[in-house]
């Protein structure tokens, strides 16, 4: 009896022992889902090719349409509601390809940056890609008063006759303005105290394209595009900068932009990584670089420990050009410009942001 007992207690435990075991076996791991980050459309512009945006301490957005071909509303304007207004007001916008140029009036816009109250325009001086028709220049308004505060015009031996200055980057620790050349190779630096512009690494290989094309679904984009993408990292006195045909990031200490030998200018350059092919940089306050991957519909972004991580993908990204940061919120561009035929009549290009990696 007792033999009995202790082989049918035995039994009941191996049963228990292996339901648990199966039991064990058939539960599945749960895998944690990921959100895709929300993209916000800001506006939308049908047949107007918008490139740059920049977003001030107030939440005002302000953007720019290059003149890379007739029929361009406003050089310059800003974003209320959805809806845009000539900035500072119609006539500065008035210009039209083929008229005679006019210190008050816009020609060809390609960058807009606001720091504080005031806005800092970059005109190319350029239209429809050729050289330009006169000195490029950076018009500073107040975007409250709308009142022209200051103009810096370039000197000749800081551009070529067919120069595009590009993009710009305030450094006001150093009293600075940096921007790139994308039409022909090289930095340019404005002296705010002297107003002097000097140019730096012309030429260079850290500042010219290193292809000239790009590959978009098996399709070339052919263009050689210089020193375009800009980036300051002002906690650690560094100026990163990309061409756009390329796939090469560099920086250099803002202390050597001012030296006077061009060899120790070209010695202190830095070969950071290999990157996708982007536009325009931006750094957050946190050390991220955040930068488009052109070819495959990303933006993506580079830690302070170089690792590189997509913050978002999809048709949603349309050539992410230019980026702005306002209260955690990246804002960028689709400027749409692989896909740009002779008639962009229908064609939708957007002001959109996301939020900021973690």
């Amino acid at each position: 009896m007792k033999n009995f007992s202790y082989i049918l207690i035995l039994s009941v435990l191996l049963l228990s022992c292996k339901e648990k075991t199966e039991n064990k076996v058939e539960t599945k791991p749960v895998t944690a889902q990921t959100e895709t980050p929300k993209i916000t459309q800001i506006a939308s512009f049908k047949g107007q090719q918008v490139t740059g945006v920049s977003v001030s301490n107030a939440g005002r957005v302000f953007v720019n349409f290059p003149r890379w071909r007739k029929g361009v509303k406003n050089a310059v304007a800003e974003i209320t509601n959805g809806t845009n207004a000539a900035f500072p007001n119609e006539a500065w916008n008035s210009w039209e390809i083929g008229e005679k140029t006019e210190t008050n009036k816009f020609v060809g816009v390609q960058s807009v940056v606001v720091y504080d109250d005031l806005i800092y325009i970059l005109d190319t001086r350029s239209a429809l890609f050729q050289e330009v028709v006169d000195a490029p220049r950076i018009f500073v308004f107040d975007i409250n008063t709308k009142n022209l505060e200051h103009t810096y015009i370039l000197n000749e031996d800081a551009y070529h006759p067919n120069s595009y200055i590009n993009d710009l980057r305030l450094d006001k620790k150093n009293n600075k303005i940096y921007f790139t050349d994308s039409g022909n190779s090289g930095l340019v630096i404005l002296d705010l105290k002297t107003e002097k512009f000097t140019r730096v690494l012309d030429n260079h290989p850290s500042t010219a394209a290193e292809l000239d094309f790009l590959t978009f679904e098996n399709k070339k984009w052919t263009n050689a595009v210089h020193s375009d993408g800009i980036a300051l990292d002002s906690k650690n006195n560094k100026l990163y900068y990309h061409a756009l045909s390329g796939y090469s990031l560099f920086s250099i200490p803002t202390k050597a932009l001012i030296l006077d030998d061009e060899k120790e200018i070209e010695n202190a350059v830095t070969f950071e990584a290999k990157t996708s092919a982007p536009d325009g940089m931006i750094f957050d306050e946190n050390g991220n670089l955040y930068y488009a991957d052109l070819e495959h519909n990303k933006i993506k972004y580079r830690k302070p420990d170089g690792s590189i991580h997509t913050l978002v993908e999809g048709n949603a990204i349309k050539w992410a050009d230019t980026f702005s940061i306002y209260d955690g919120y990246l804002y960028f561009t689709n400027s749409r410009i692989h896909e740009v035929t002779a008639d962009i009549s229908e064609m939708e290009f957007t002001i959109n942001k996301i939020a900021l990696a973690n």
